[in-house]
């Protein structure tokens, strides 16, 4: 990535009060101060957050692979493919059903793992639930 100078600032793609996504309206030549104004839209790459840009251009450089990706951030590929789904949905694509759909969030399996510490599941139980991906 390019080197960002002292006043350059991130790009925005929502509004800081409301959360709905901002309308570019003014595009100026830094050279020459030219300004366009109107109403311009954004690409889809435009309306990630920075983290999601960041993540779809180390994807990119590595080619699409996805243990590289996670090699380099250091995640589990599980982690990594969710981050490349959480991207997809974000462009407005839908997501595989075996992607999303009948995938225990975090917190579900948080929630079993305690259960087991706490001794209120078997460990072939808890198992099973993650397997199935219910709890």
């Amino acid at each position: 990535m390019a080197e960002r100078g002292p006043r350059e600032r991130h790009w925005v793609s929502r509004c800081p009060a409301c959360e709905a996504p901002l309308r570019v309206s003014r595009l100026e030549c830094p050279q020459c101060a030219t300004a366009v104004e109107g109403r311009f839209e954004l690409t889809p790459l435009a309306r990630l957050d920075r983290e999601q840009q960041r993540f779809v251009e180390l994807f990119l450089v590595s080619r699409g692979n996805i243990r590289e990706v996670e090699r380099v951030l250091g995640l589990s590929y599980p982690t990594v493919r969710n981050r490349l789904e959480q991207v997809i949905e974000a462009l407005g694509y839908p997501v595989r059903a075996e992607g999303r759909e009948g995938r225990m969030q975090p917190e579900e399996r948080r929630q079993l793992l305690e259960a087991l510490s706490q001794g209120e599941l078997s460990v072939d139980e808890v198992l099973q639930r993650l397997r199935s991906g219910k709890e």
